[in-house]
């Protein structure tokens, strides 16, 4: 399980270092595409093809779980992690989160989130209305 949140930066080549903590759990070969929210998410190649699984189960006749599908597969991209632990994040997908230099990246439980450095902070500033209780 990932957690943590870990302040970094992209080089001049687009690459992300990704964190000590994550490596060995990530793998070599991992998924990334736009989250929900206004962030990527970076998958395990296992949670990447658990998550398609649930979307292939879902109901092909319903517009809504095509839109569902599409907006989650039409970002998609295969990744590898190289030699010195470093990702290229694909120019489509910076533009979508808007990515430029320092990102913050984010254990979430069974995937990764990367943020740029300025988004992340200010939904950290947004009051938590106590709709969750944390165990």
């Amino acid at each position: 399980m990932f957690s943590g949140e870990y302040y970094n930066s992209i080089d001049s080549k687009y690459r992300l270092i990704v964190p000590a903590k994550f490596r060995d759990e990530l793998g070599r070969k991992c998924y990334i595409t736009k989250s929900n929210d206004n962030c990527l998410y970076l998958f395990t190649l296992e949670e990447w093809e658990r998550h398609a699984r649930e979307l292939m189960a879902l109901p092909t006749g319903s517009a809504e779980a095509r839109i569902r599908i599409r907006k989650f597969t039409a970002n998609a991209v295969e990744v590898e992690v190289d030699s010195q632990y470093r990702i290229t994040i694909p120019q489509k997908l910076r533009e979508l989160v808007s990515i430029q230099k320092e990102v913050v990246t984010v254990g979430f439980i069974n995937k990764i989130e990367i943020w740029s450095r300025e988004e992340y902070e200010r939904i950290m500033q947004l009051p938590d209305n106590g709709e969750y209780e944390y165990v």
